[in-house]
């Protein structure tokens, strides 16, 4: 500091203690060690807090633009600047308080891209669905799920969890005359019971039964038995909606569990609009008197209301009617989806 003019320097010699203006001769120089705190806290109040540019700090400085961005650096790095990001309320919050309001659930809505497709709006649903499954599971807790597409695609995005005993009950069987489905349903449920080392309990009943005798006798037998009531015993359940949109339903049937003609006039006759666990339901939540449910290996869904945290991860546009009649029928505590879902839940809300 205070060195001579060094040769070649400006008639006016040097500036502010030495250093030269941006765009004059040869390298500028930093700040001595010893000045550099003070110097990088100036520098950081006169951009974070007064506003001005880097080439106003750099010419009050007597140094360069580069510099004073390794100033400003270095205020972040040391602790000088602590840089907070605070969201505006977005469109993502306020559907998330608009249906807390109206059905009593928490909603999780998941921000999506508006290019996003589909299977990319599911995905991230589903990784979605993980966290919230790792936030309400712990030590001692049974889960029941319902197996399907959304369930599946949430088996791949566990979050290996430190607990211990624990159990997974299947809430719904996984066969029917076609296929067992077994291969597919096995699969999902292992990835569970690997990522909360928890004993897995599979059903081992059809989907549907051929005549609502069947079911009552095969419910009869101890080694279903055994599983049903554990289901009673379920702190946590984890599911889906399903949907019966022009003849033709939605996961597990996918898998290939197909209903015949029969069966379509009669859920039609009976008004279903979906399921959960392959139990259908009207419109307003009902599912007493709907004759296909004789035949279901799905659960009790008036026992389901009594489980502490009920959780439903729903995306895509067809799955409106399933997911209003659900959460009409009270059946939701935690409710999952994405912003696309959701925004189309709340156009049927004001819809009603």
């Amino acid at each position: 500091m205070g060195a001579a003019n060094p040769p070649g320097a400006s008639p006016g010699g040097p500036v502010d203690g030495g250093r030269r203006p941006e765009g004059e001769h040869g390298p500028l120089s930093e700040p001595a060690p010893g000045e550099r705190v003070e110097t990088a806290l100036r520098a950081a109040q006169r951009y974070y807090l007064q506003g001005s540019t880097m080439g106003a700090i750099a010419k009050e400085l007597g140094t360069s633009r580069s510099t004073v961005s390794r100033l400003l650096s270095y205020a972040r790095e040391a602790g000088l600047v602590e840089i907070r990001v605070h969201r505006p309320a977005s469109r993502v919050a306020e559907a998330e308080q608009r249906i807390r309001e109206r059905y009593r659930v928490r909603a999780h809505v998941v921000r999506v891209p508006a290019t996003a497709s589909n299977v990319e709006r599911l995905e991230l649903t589903a990784i979605q669905a993980a966290r919230v499954i790792n936030s309400v599971f712990d030590s001692d807790m049974v889960i029941g799920l319902s197996w399907g597409t959304m369930v599946n695609a949430i088996s791949h995005c566990l979050i290996p969890k430190p607990v211990h005993n624990c159990q997974i009950v299947q809430l719904n069987g996984a066969g029917n005359s076609r296929v067992t489905g077994t291969h597919y349903s096995h699969q999902m449920f292992s990835a569970f019971g690997t990522a909360f080392d928890a004993v897995v309990r599979q059903l081992p009943t059809p989907l549907f039964f051929d005549s609502a005798d069947t079911k009552r006798a095969l419910f009869a037998e101890r080694a279903v038995r055994g599983v049903t009531e554990l289901q009673l015993a379920a702190d946590a359940a984890l599911f889906s909606v399903g949907t019966v949109t022009d003849g033709v339903p939605s996961s597990p049937y996918l898998a290939g569990y197909f209903l015949d003609d029969s069966d379509f006039a009669s859920l039609a006759r009976d008004r279903a609009v979906g399921d959960i666990a392959t139990v259908f339901l009207r419109a307003d939540g009902s599912h007493h008197g709907i004759r296909l449910n004789e035949r279901t290996s799905g659960p009790d869904l008036d026992r389901l209301r009594e489980v502490d945290h009920r959780i439903c991860a729903v995306s895509g546009d067809h799955k409106i009617p399933a997911l209003v009649a659900a959460l009409e029928g009270g059946y939701v505590s935690h409710l999952v989806l994405d912003e696309r879902t959701a925004r189309l839940l709340i156009a049927a809300l004001e819809h009603r």
